[in-house]
């Protein structure tokens, strides 16, 4: 293969929804060379082109079950687990590892948080742009209105999706509630659960069809309402995202990042 000065780039969880639409725009982003790419272990097509699994020319490299070279940085869209052996082969390679895996418990979480100090790392719920201002929209509407709003999150997916609620709703969820200071969480109600009380944050996931994924912070008052809403269409937005948080954290240093320190430069 020729000398090529681009960023060298994995993605682990190379074949699911997207690991495919990232190998796609990688093809198409001169910066970027894709160098490894990575599965589970019982895929059945280990060992052939990654690009003609997906259904592409060749690529010139393999699906593989581990890391077994050393780009600059990985995107891991996986699962939990698999994030963390990962992590941990990254941590011994030197890696960045770019983390959009959701559904992690907190001690995953803090276990793949580790990470930081052997490695650049970055861990978001969700890399669209967009969606990060919605994070910061909704904090600041929370603060405003205080206890005196009604806050419930709604988000929907395809029904592929394995974890719920979201990640996202989950940070919606924190961010809100640090705004108001509560740590009232309720997900869906059933039966005669009596009078809202104030300060709950409602979670409700819906799963339906393909959809990419929708999120809707509620703040209902008496007489009116506001809704903070986003909408994904597809899923490049979330896909270019996590290539430039690739890219971001491919100079970095050692150390704990989200997407907040990217869009702040």
């Amino acid at each position: 293969m020729a000398a090529f000065a681009g960023i060298s780039v994995g993605i682990h969880g190379a074949t699911g929804r997207m690991g495919t639409r990232l190998i796609q725009l990688i093809r198409e982003d001169r910066s970027l060379i894709l160098t490894c790419a990575i599965d589970r272990a019982d895929h059945p097509q280990l060992g052939q082109d990654i690009g003609e699994v997906l259904g592409g020319g060749k690529l010139e490299v393999k699906l593989e079950s581990s890391l077994t070279t050393s780009p600059q940085v990985i995107i891991d869209f996986s699962t939990p687990g698999a994030s963390l052996e990962l992590a941990k082969a990254c941590r011994h390679r030197r890696v960045a590892l770019v983390v959009g895996t959701t559904g992690f418990d907190p001690h995953e979480k803090k276990e793949i948080e580790a990470s930081e100090l052997d490695i650049p790392v970055l861990i978001s719920s969700n890399f669209s742009k967009a969606v990060n201002l919605l994070f910061k929209l909704a904090g600041e509407a929370a603060k405003a209105l205080g206890d005196s709003a009604d806050i419930e999150i709604v988000e929907r997916h395809h029904h592929f999706k394995k974890d719920s609620p979201s990640g996202t709703a989950l940070t919606l969820a924190k961010v809100v509630a640090e705004a108001i200071g509560s740590n009232q969480f309720v997900h869906g109600r059933s039966g005669l659960v009596g009078e809202r009380p104030k300060g709950e944050i409602g979670i409700h996931a819906l799963r339906t069809g393909d959809n990419p994924g929708e999120h809707t912070v509620v703040f209902g008052l008496m007489g009116e309402c506001l809704e903070l809403s986003h909408r994904a269409l597809n899923r490049d937005g979330f896909a270019h995202g996590a290539l430039d948080a690739a890219k971001f954290l491919a100079q970095k240093p050692k150390g704990l990042y989200t997407m907040a320190d990217l869009l702040e430069g």
